[in-house]
């Protein structure tokens, strides 16, 4: 069986590291908030390209304390509205409606699967504070047309950068990004190609490093960035109890924080990641040259894969027609895919007052997709034998 995400094979890579990393900090009596955690939020500040990195529990928690430190600053209230896609995960969507806030859900591009910015407008109302992007699979959802809307309307962009930490968004113009700063960090080397990061575009960006993401914990752990020193103190604040002086709590927060053990095996593999989401875009790549089967829809590719450009491929996602059928047949045949996602969330049991809604770009998209095997650790055969099995698939 080719499995669909090997973890044991991706972090035995880096067993070495990852036992010294964890025996120091079992060694060093100090489980949160300490050098660690210190130590890997300064890194990743760095690598995206941004003032702040805070440390939190989950992605999840991550977006939940972005949208609660915007209504703590008074930029948001309960009852205003979230731009939303309504084809993500519904995590995007848990963290709108649990601060009260009302997501209002817009169709994506076919092509991209990420929101449709040439909708956005029309959605705009009195009521509407911030439009959350999600850079869905792995892809850069991003244009100076959404920065436009963003300034003409005086609303906050928020990144849901769960699934494409290394992604980068290169401008046309000169001027690129939302309130960046041309600070060294955003121009150091590590940037790569010169593009702007993911999670550096907009007011504020939530990261997760569930341990299947592009940089995985080993367990639950997100991140929150951006260049807004006030936006930072307070999300840090809320993912401490509310707390920026112990036993003294300003606000009503959560308990919400990356431990000391996620931050020190985080810090070592964020050295690898460019390197792996290289290897991701080389089977992307792969993949692209070599399925030839015309009920098979690939990914819309308009660069070259071997740059890390607007793609770092969290997922290889495949779209047919019998999707379910394709699927049994991969299983039969050895080789393990998943489905993302199999429910929209305006249909899912949590929102029943959406589920007369209607997207049918968004419903056909979660009938269709199919997400094959990609991770660092593949080898050779493994994609020649899958694209051996899709090209002699028939309807």
């Amino acid at each position: 069986m080719i499995k669909f995400l090997d973890l044991q094979k991706i972090n035995a890579q880096y067993a070495d590291e990852l036992k010294s990393a964890t025996a120091r900090v079992i060694d060093s009596g100090w489980y949160l908030q300490g050098n660690e955690l210190v130590t890997f939020e300064k890194h990743l500040a760095e690598y995206i390209g941004v003032k702040h990195a805070i440390g939190v529990a989950n992605g999840l928690d991550a977006l939940r304390l972005i949208l609660k430190a915007y209504m703590a600053m008074g930029v948001m209230q309960e009852g205003d509205e979230v731009i939303v896609p309504a084809n993500t995960y519904i995590a995007t969507i848990l963290a709108i409606s649990d601060n009260r806030l009302k997501p209002v859900l817009v169709e994506p591009d076919m092509n991209t699967y990420n929101l449709d910015i040439s909708l956005v407008e029309k959605h705009i109302t009195p009521r509407t504070k911030a439009i959350l992007v999600v850079h869905l699979y792995g892809r850069v959802c991003w244009s100076e047309e959404l920065e436009g809307i963003a300034q003409k309307h005086n609303l906050k962009i928020i990144e849901d950068n769960a699934q494409a930490i290394g992604a980068e968004y290169t401008p046309r113009s000169p001027k690129g990004g939302v309130n960046i700063p041309q600070s060294d960090a955003i121009n150091s080397p590590i940037r790569g190609l010169g593009g702007f990061r993911t999670g550096s575009l907009g007011d504020a960006a939530g990261f997760s490093f569930y341990p299947g993401k592009n940089l995985g914990a080993l367990g639950d752990a997100g991140a929150v960035t951006t260049n807004d020193d006030l936006l930072a103190e307070i999300v840090r604040a809320l993912g401490n109890y509310g707390s920026k002086q112990k036993y003294v709590h300003k606000y009503q927060g959560l308990n919400s924080r990356m431990d000391e053990m996620q931050a020190a095996i985080l810090d070592v593999k964020l050295r690898y990641l460019d390197v792996e989401n290289q290897h991701r875009c080389e089977i992307a790549q792969y993949y692209c040259e070599n399925i030839k089967n015309i009920n098979i829809i690939l990914p819309l590719i308009t660069y070259h894969l071997s740059l890390i450009t607007n793609n770092v491929f969290h997922l290889f996602v495949i779209r047919c027609s019998e999707r379910d059928r394709l699927q049994k047949y991969l299983t039969d045949n050895g080789v393990q895919t998943l489905i993302h996602y199999p429910i929209p969330p305006h249909k899912q049991g949590a929102y029943k007052s959406l589920n007369n809604l209607s997207f049918p770009i968004t419903e056909q998209i979660h009938n269709e997709v199919l997400s094959l095997p990609i991770s660092p650790i593949m080898e050779k055969n493994e994609l020649e034998f899958i694209c051996k099995l899709l090209n002699n698939y028939m309807l």
